[in-house]
């Protein structure tokens, strides 16, 4: 085999490799952790239009003390859909305080919008029922990392 057709031989099967193994790969979403009535969670931040727009969809499930904090780059009312979400989700949306404004559950699946009745910073995704089971009702107010408020 001379090294012309050598080339063409191998330089496929290296782009299949490269494509294929970054087809597997998902980003990695910064985390910290967020006391949440007493109980700490490890929450996924969701900064980037794209991690904003990817969400949860397509996950089986989350653990038990997990979530995503949407940070939004201003304050205005937000809406969100289950969209290729299956996980059961309860959502809070909070102000740049930290003051939780309104908890909605989400239906899985559901492509209708639940907005914010308020102009909020911040939505928290979590297993449904966590705030309840927690305690947590609007007007609880959560401490938010300085960093995330821009």
């Amino acid at each position: 085999m001379n090294r012309l057709s050598l080339f063409g031989f191998l330089f496929p099967l290296f782009l299949l490799f490269v494509i294929g193994g970054l087809a597997g790969c998902e980003a990695k979403l910064k985390t910290f952790e967020l006391d949440l009535g007493g109980t700490v969670f490890t929450v996924e931040i969701a900064d980037t239009s794209e991690s904003r727009t990817q969400g949860l969809m397509n996950r089986k499930s989350l653990p038990e003390n997990a979530g995503m904090l949407f940070v939004f780059e201003r304050d205005d009312h937000y809406s969100f859909w289950m969209k290729n979400t299956v996980i059961p989700l309860s959502l809070a949306f909070i102000s740049r305080s930290g003051e939780i404004k309104e908890i909605h559950d989400l239906t899985p699946g559901s492509l209708r919008p639940v907005q914010s009745e308020y102009a909020v910073r911040f939505a928290l995704e979590v297993n449904r029922g966590v705030f309840e089971k927690h305690g947590i009702k609007p007007g609880h107010v959560i401490g938010i990392p300085g960093e995330l408020l821009r």
